[in-house]
């Protein structure tokens, strides 16, 4: 039965009239923020909480200016271009960085920015007129290619020539939104990539060296995380995951030799972790606090010579203070002082700012003097314990502490690398 596209039109129209939100449900933008994934989803690679090195490897000397091997200058003394014929941007103590890696970062940095930008896009495109007219206009082409054939057959072309049309869309969204997004990110792409050369020759010079296994590890963890298969992941980082393992790499790496470095400087006191863990929200309940006080009542004419009075009397109380067994004793030696020992306290029964006064101090140590409600005021922490239902949460808390102590480090020694080297922008 031969059809005339006049009598398909009809029928064909409402498609038409729909077809801003078909091509917009046939695309969807799965885009890896390459920056963020890393440092966020690839944590496992740094230090874990209860791995410090503690001194074992001798910390090498800190370094000087590289020289230049053979094969670097070599490298230099050619023509500016590297095997793959892109031009050289950077030398890292003679290490060549091309604009090609430059690109290939800048694409990782800015996924983010490029699939919030393509998305916007998009819509934009989905709403100019000129697309539903573009979609009528394939609608007359398939109808005119195939007459003779049924209306299902033409609508089943017209389908597959819509699909092929949003997704050309896409393309175009994606490809607008990375022209824009690129430029702004490069700068920021070569400043990791020169961190990145500084951390793999620092790695070189100590002999460290990372397994393969690794790497793939935390590649394939960043990939499930986006819910991609590798080769999905690989597609979105434009064909090759080189990049991307480079990347984590010399960043475990780097990781180790920090730890081979510093490891024996990182350290965390119980007061630390106490603190940290009692101004968790809801935390306070998990550190209970031994404490004692001795309290000297006003004199009953209150005058300012009478408090400065009553302060001096507490100081010099605090100046004998040798132990928490002490202070009954000289207590008991001042006019007006009370002596109390309070037992064990959990530290939010306590009134800010003396709680966090009491959780800064070590244990046997009494604090300064204080005019609270009841006169002078002279609290002492003889000791401190974690209920015991939350001493996952204290290794926790130390594991954090730990790692913030090691990614300082890790920063100020990319900083003196960076002071060191020999670094020259093309």
């Amino acid at each position: 039965m031969r059809l005339a596209g006049t009598a398909l039109f009809d029928p064909l129209n409402s498609i038409i009239r729909r077809s801003a939100l078909a091509a917009a449900a046939l695309c969807t933008f799965a885009f890896v923020s390459g920056d963020r994934a890393l440092a966020n989803q690839a944590n496992e690679a740094e230090l874990p909480a209860k791995t410090i090195v503690t001194g074992d490897d001798e910390a090498p000397d800190k370094p000087g200016k590289k020289g230049a091997s053979d094969k670097k200058s070599a490298s230099r003394e050619g023509s500016g271009k590297n095997s793959g014929g892109q031009a050289i941007v950077a030398l890292v103590n003679d290490e060549p960085i091309t604009g090609y890696e430059v690109q290939q970062r800048a694409a990782i940095l800015g996924g983010g920015n490029i699939q919030q930008q393509a998305q916007a896009n998009f819509k934009s495109i989905i709403k100019n007129p000129k697309t539903t007219e573009r979609l009528k206009a394939i609608l007359n082409e398939v109808v005119k290619a195939n007459e003779g054939k049924s209306r299902d057959e033409i609508i089943a072309i017209f389908e597959r020539r819509k699909k092929e049309f949003g997704m050309s869309l896409q393309k175009q969204a994606v490809e607008s939104a990375r022209a824009s997004a690129l430029p702004g990110v490069k700068k920021q792409a070569l400043d990791e990539l020169i961190d990145e050369r500084l951390k793999a020759q620092e790695a070189k010079r100590m002999n460290v060296t990372i397994d393969d296994a690794d790497v793939d590890r935390i590649v394939n963890g960043i990939a499930e995380r986006n819910k991609m298969t590798i080769d999905q992941f690989k597609q979105q980082l434009g064909g090759s995951l080189d990049p991307m393992k480079g990347r984590v790499r010399a960043q475990l790496a780097f990781n180790e030799v920090i730890r081979r470095r510093y490891g024996a400087q990182i350290t965390v006191t119980s007061r630390d972790v106490d603190r940290m863990v009692a101004n968790a929200s809801g935390g306070e309940d998990d550190v209970e606090l031994q404490i004692q006080r001795i309290r000297i009542a006003m004199p009953a004419k209150l005058d300012q010579g009478g408090v400065a009075q009553r302060l001096q009397e507490a100081e010099a109380v605090r100046q004998k203070f040798d132990g928490c067994k002490s202070l009954p004793t000289i207590a008991r030696g001042v006019a007006g002082a009370k002596f109390e020992d309070l037992g064990k306290r959990k530290a939010a029964t306590i009134n800010e700012p003396t709680r966090t006064m009491l959780l800064n101090a070590s244990n046997n140590e009494i604090l300064p003097p204080t005019v609270g409600e009841g006169g002078v005021e002279l609290w002492a922490v003889c000791g401190r314990s974690a209920v015991t239902a939350e001493v996952s949460k204290r290794d926790e808390v130390e594991g954090q502490l730990k790692q913030k102590q090691f990614e300082l480090m890790a920063k100020r020694h990319l900083k003196d690398l960076r002071q060191d080297a020999h670094i020259e922008y093309r």
